[in-house]
């Protein structure tokens, strides 16, 4: 039987673990090869590309970048391009958070947070066009229920998802119609990992939110990025919420 993306070459930034983990398993199992993008996860993007090339050899590759660094967007897809022969599929996926209430908000803070979740993306994305084109291919960005929602106390990360909301939407229509954009927007999938996310009391404050009274899972976020990509050929410029009815509650 064939597979909706045999053949055809992804790459998934922020790919060696959590979410971005479960994107890459749901793309590979999918017959894609996959080009796994981390910056400090070394260890783990190692393991799963090993796993994942004991399932299917040489379908899994790796390359280490700072998306911060002028030039990494397009050097990460031209690697892929290489390895590959194309480009088929690109997800933004990788993220900084972290909290910036107003009085606390320096210029590293907004650099960081708008540059992982906004101006990566969109470099990437620039970077890609011509290969995305070729190929009649998709973008799919992580973006986040608190892009229309914010949180508070994260002003710059709000800013920042409320960029690439728009961004993704823009995006649809620079390069339809030859490629697709959409956008897949988390709830409480994961916890982060920062301390002042521990308590346990605020975590079923959250959980208590949803309608499903529940978090989800990595691979409930993977399961949308997969349908996006591999059966919805007439969706674009479209952000599916996928938060156990959060975005409806708060």
């Amino acid at each position: 039987m064939t597979l909706p993306l045999e053949g055809k070459a992804a790459l998934v930034t922020g790919g060696a673990r959590r979410v971005g983990a479960a994107i890459v398993r749901r793309l590979h199992a999918a017959g894609a090869n996959v080009m796994i993008h981390h910056r400090q996860s070394t260890k783990e993007a190692r393991a799963l590309a090993a796993e994942l090339n004991g399932a299917r050899a040489d379908s899994v590759a790796l390359t280490q970048a700072d998306l911060l660094k002028t030039g990494s967007p397009a050097t990460i897809v031209r690697d892929t391009v290489s390895r590959f022969g194309g480009l088929d599929v690109l997800v933004n996926n990788a993220s900084s958070f972290y909290a910036t209430p107003i009085g606390e908000i320096d210029e590293r803070a907004w650099d960081d947070l708008t540059g992982t979740n906004l101006k990566a993306p969109l470099f990437l994305a620039q970077a890609a066009a011509p290969h995305l084109r070729k190929a009649k291919g998709v973008i799919v960005n992580i973006v986040d229920i608190h892009a229309e929602i914010p949180m508070k106390g994260h002003v710059v990360y709000n800013v920042a998802k409320g960029g690439l909301l728009a961004l993704t939407k823009s995006l649809a229509r620079e390069l339809g119609p030859e490629v697709r954009v959409n956008g897949v927007s988390p709830g409480p999938i994961l916890w982060p990992e920062d301390p002042e996310w521990a308590d346990e009391v605020a975590r079923q404050r959250i959980v208590h939110s949803t309608v499903l009274k529940r978090v989800g899972e990595p691979d409930d976020i993977a399961k949308a990025v997969e349908f996006l990509v591999c059966a919805a050929p007439y969706v674009t410029g479209q952000i599916i919420a996928v938060d156990g009815g959060r975005s409806i509650s708060l």
